[in-house]
This record gives C-alpha cells, sequence and structure tokens, in this order.
C-alpha cells in the first residue's frame, strides 16, 4: 500500500504501514471518504507530518480529533484555515501565548509557520466524519499515532512534549523524561483554561529548553 507521506516519515514507519491493523484503518479510511464527509480532505490527512519532517522535530504538540466544522481541519492539531473562525481552545492558546511571551493575538488561525519550524501537530486521530466529533476513534488511528510518538522518544534526544488535557497525558506517559522534556497542563478548553492552563508558561519553557540544548527556538 503505498501512503503518500513524507519521505522521512515513510522509512521511519514503513513498518506500521505493513502491520494488518493499518491495512484495516486504510480500508475504512478509503470506505468513509467515499460514502460520508470527511475532515480534513483526504491529500492533508498527512499534512502534519509533510509540513515537519521527522529529522526537523523538535517539539510536539498532542491533540485528540481534527475540528469536524466546515473549512476548519487541515491535518495540523488547534490549526484551521486561514479565514476561519478561532475555535474556542484556539484562541485560549494565544490568550496564553500572548501572556506568556508577548506575541500578539495573530489574524489566522494557520499554524503551518510552527510546523515548519519544527513543531509536530499531531491529532491522535487523524479523520473524523463533518458534525460527528470522535466518530474515526477506536479504527485504528490511536495505534497508528502511539507508534509515531514512539519513534520519536527513542530516535530522537531533546525533544519537548506539549501534552494539554488528561486524554494527551495518558498518551505520552511512556515518554522517557530523562532526555525529553515533557509540559504538562489542564485542556485550553474554555472548561479548563482557567484551571491552570492559562499561566503554565509551555512556549517559553519549551523555547527555554530548546536554547539549552543549542536547538533552534521556536518563533510561535
Amino acid at each position: 500500500m503505498d501512503v503518500k507521506i513524507d519521505t522521512s516519515w515513510k522509512e521511519v514507519l514503513a513498518q506500521e504501514f505493513e502491520k494488518d491493523y493499518f491495512k484495516k484503518l486504510s480500508a475504512f479510511v478509503h470506505e468513509e471518504y467515499r460514502t460520508h464527509k470527511i475532515y480534513p480532505p483526504a491529500k492533508l490527512v498527512f499534512n502534519a507530518f509533510d509540513q515537519c519532517p521527522f529529522n526537523q522535530v523538535k517539539v510536539v504538540i498532542l491533540g485528540q480529533d481534527p475540528y469536524h466544522g466546515p473549512g476548519q481541519a487541515h491535518g495540523l492539531c488547534f490549526s484551521v484555515n486561514d479565514g476561519i473562525t478561532f475555535p474556542p481552545s484556539l484562541r485560549n492558546i494565544f490568550k496564553e501565548l500572548q501572556q506568556d511571551v508577548g506575541k500578539p493575538i495573530p489574524t489566522t488561525g494557520n499554524l503551518t509557520d510552527w510546523a515548519r519550524q519544527g513543531v509536530l501537530l499531531l491529532n491522535a486521530t487523524l479523520t473524523v466524519r463533518a458534525g460527528q466529533a470522535g466518530s474515526h476513534q477506536k479504527k485504528g488511528w490511536e495505534q497508528f499515532t502511539d507508534a509515531v510518538i514512539h519513534q520519536i522518544n527513542t530516535q530522537k534526544e531533546h525533544v519537548v512534549f506539549i501534552l494539554w488535557g488528561s486524554y494527551a497525558i495518558r498518551k505520552g506517559e511512556f515518554i522517557d523524561q530523562s532526555k525529553h522534556l515533557v509540559l504538562t497542563s489542564v485542556h485550553p478548553s474554555p472548561l479548563s483554561a482557567s484551571r491552570g492552563y492559562f499561566g503554565n508558561k509551555h512556549f517559553s519553557r519549551a523555547n527555554s529548553f530548546l536554547k539549552q540544548h543549542a536547538l533552534g527556538q521556536i518563533n510561535w
């Protein structure tokens, strides 16, 4: 099966693509795109990997599901296309960014620039039915993205993992904190942001760690 994904990731994940679960997942996803409205567009399912090759990964931000509204999802967690209203969690991310590093609230919610600097914006599940949050959970995507995190964890050093909310924190429990920095807090959702998301200073803390290890900092 030919998976259209950045070549560096294709090499790292080659064995994963040959496993039975991934073949079943691929068949499921193909059928879903054929019979339903699915987000993101098929060509952008692996956008996070295409924008941030394996050898360039410095930071991993972990999300859960793609956005399921029109025009929002484009394969990067928390990010939306240019011209789309900021979803509430993204608005809170920008508020924390402003408080933390003094960056003004941007005019677009498109985070492609972060990805191109080495931030892997990874959702645990890479596809979703329109209007149906969580509809592609437990179909195999979670096993695939666990494998992605495992490869980063084992093959790289000094990566910052940013885990917001209990789901992301659980998913990253196996990360080796002796060689990576794991930053955790509650989720930026309006339901929880005021209980410890604001003030977590994850953006400046990530850059401090990267600087400490002579790695280029992210221009958030």
